[in-house]
């Protein structure tokens, strides 16, 4: 049976979402804000669980009404048939966003519609539900706009960003739905090289390992959601995960380099390639970045979060950035390069024209990931033919 399903992702990767969708059979793909809708099947929505690498959850949207009340509210959640989606004996726990003048708080909302939720049942079955915030049978979302109230249910559990194998960290680690974001949206073939030269604890090398290899990025994950549901088809879903699983390949004949200077950064990375099964296919190197040279015969992508350090001084971070833009011009022709960093005025100091200025957010950061294409010898451009360097010069 099709049926509606929503996707939540990050601001800015709406695109990318969607086009993940699309690759995997989606029909009706709608982007929304921090969120695609499509249409599916239930294989599709085990897929989608499993398999998408820039989605945060997954919800099945049950029932949409409008309320101008408190007891409007409190009776549209209670017209919902709850014993089709759990009996008395399992748990619940409700997540709310709230947007409006109407309704102004996310917690009382929660707290109403937990009251018409087990007000229901012991109605019926003259026992109620208990709540379980961390790991409930069922989790639901309640999103209120303005008199809008839409109600879904959660068929991830976990946020989807949770890859399971991240064991060590550095400072301020990506998120890993945005680092997988970002390797989609740098157009990287999967088949060249590629690089982080300051990687962190590695999960932008990881993230791109995994696609590289055919890993499913939820390969880690012992359960979703929808495990606990009555509806749960086990059969089906050990289909799906055994023909996602069966497309990892164990080898690459190119290189894929996570390398920092800070040994703490490379501890990590070398603890989370273990846990993630893929410690052969990343090569992890101690090098500075000013020494960290091309791997392999033909250009590729490169890609980072430079470190950065808030408590840094505005000339200091004008001249990281400029050497930064030196060393890209200097040792990686033919490279495609990708820099984001929430200090966009340090950014203009690369001293390169990026070809593109994409808007994402690292959690609450606003941040601009851009590319830099770094040619080969000279670039000729205008309509004499005229010589340019490398790369033009803001």
């Amino acid at each position: 049976m099709i049926q509606a399903y929503i996707v939540k992702t990050a601001a800015g990767l709406e695109p990318v979402l969607a086009a993940e969708l699309r690759e995997m059979g989606a029909t009706g793909i709608r982007e929304l804000k921090r969120a695609v809708a499509f249409d599916g099947d239930r294989r599709m929505l085990y897929r989608a669980n499993y398999e998408l690498r820039t989605a945060l959850r997954v919800l099945i949207p049950v029932h949409a009404f409008s309320a101008y009340s408190e007891r409007d509210l409190y009776e549209g959640v209670y017209d919902i048939d709850w014993l089709q989606y759990m009996s008395v004996k399992d748990t619940l726990a409700i997540d709310t966003v709230v947007t409006g003048e109407l309704f102004k708080h996310s917690h009382y909302v929660g707290l109403l519609a937990k009251d018409a939720i087990v007000d229901q049942f012991r109605e019926r079955t003259q026992r109620r539900p208990d709540v379980n915030t961390s790991s409930p049978t069922l989790r639901i979302h309640i999103h209120i706009q303005g008199t809008r109230v839409e109600v879904a249910l959660d068929a991830s559990g976990d946020s989807l960003h949770r890859r399971n194998y991240r064991k060590d960290t550095v400072e301020a680690p990506l998120s890993e739905v945005l680092a997988a974001g970002m390797v989609l949206l740098s157009g990287w073939d999967k088949k060249s090289p590629f690089i982080d030269p300051m990687c962190g604890s590695g999960t932008i090398a990881i993230e791109a390992a995994m696609m590289a290899v055919g890993m499913p990025p939820q390969h880690k994950r012992e359960g979703f959601g929808f495990f606990k549901w009555p509806d749960f088809d086990r059969k089906l879903w050990e289909d799906v995960k055994g023909e996602a699983d069966a497309k990892i390949i164990q080898t690459l004949d190119f290189p894929i380099v996570a390398s920092d200077i800070e040994s703490r950064a490379r501890n990590a990375t070398t603890l989370n390639l273990l846990t993630a099964q893929l410690e052969k296919v990343v090569r992890v190197e101690k090098a500075a970045f000013e020494k960290t040279l091309p791997p392999g015969d033909i250009p590729g992508t490169l890609i980072t979060n430079p470190p950065y350090d808030e408590r840094m001084q505005l000339e200091d971070s004008i001249a990281f950035y400029q050497g930064i833009g030196d060393l890209l011009k200097k040792n990686w022709p033919g490279w495609n390069a990708w820099l984001i960093s929430s200090n966009r005025d340090a950014l203009k100091h690369v001293g390169l024209r990026p070809s593109r200025r994409i808007t994402l957010y690292n959690g609450a950061l606003e941040c601009s990931f851009q590319k830099f294409e770094l040619y080969e010898g000279k670039k000729f451009d205008g309509p004499r033919g005229t010589k340019v360097n490398e790369t033009a010069q803001e």
